[in-house]
């Protein structure tokens, strides 16, 4: 039979949002000179998620428990210093979730004023 032949395949045409690797796609335009490349970076929001940032902080509280007990503490420090920022990170978001609830109950308030001052008008009026 035919065993010994190569078989031709037919290429894929590119896809529009393939990634190349020589270089963007626009590299003549003169829009790209301000593109440093890190504008994209950590756009997922999964920093922005509250339970992300405290399991990562976890995370890295837990390999400098792992690297003390190694007996690295420049590593252990290391990760401390990791595990600290995500403890404020944490803080901030827990800080800005509290005060968006507060600001949700304040306007429930005002609006359940505003709704017993149009009944009693109503009811004065009539």
């Amino acid at each position: 039979m035919n065993n010994n032949r190569r078989r031709n395949f037919r290429s894929r045409p590119q896809k529009n949002n393939f990634r190349r690797r020589s270089g963007s796609i626009n590299s003549g335009s003169a829009n790209n000179l301000g593109n440093n490349g890190n504008l994209n970076f950590g756009r997922n929001g999964s920093m922005n998620n509250i339970h992300n940032v405290e399991k990562t902080m976890q995370k890295y509280q837990q390999l400098a428990k792992d690297a003390q007990s190694n007996g690295d503490p420049v590593l252990a420090q290391n990760y401390l210093q990791h595990a600290d920022h995500f403890l404020r990170r944490y803080n901030e978001l827990n800080e800005k979730r509290e005060n968006s609830i507060d600001k949700v109950i304040s306007e429930e308030k005002t609006l359940s004023k505003d709704d017993d001052l149009k009944k009693e008008s109503r009811s004065t009026t009539s």
